[in-house]
């Protein structure tokens, strides 16, 4: 992990993005305490898949079954 003050990593934004891209985590620090983070963003491992939840979701018999709060609108 690399530590870099924040007047440094201001004149190095560019090269500080290059490194978070190769997956380094980079810490802005400001008077010697850290202010902020850079850091890669993880792509998905796998691309998801169409029925990949078949089975895991459940919905209730009475789903569209008229709410009780709305039948004087119904009528």
């Amino acid at each position: 992990m690399t530590q870099l003050d924040i007047t440094q990593a201001k004149a190095d934004l560019s090269k500080l993005l290059d490194l978070a891209i190769k997956g380094e985590e980079i810490v802005i620090t400001q008077d010697n305490k850290p202010v902020a983070k850079i850091s890669p963003i993880v792509s998905m491992q796998r691309p998801l898949k169409r029925g990949s939840a078949k089975g895991k979701v459940q919905m209730s018999s009475d789903f569209d079954e008229p709410l009780e709060d709305f039948r004087e609108y119904m009528e």
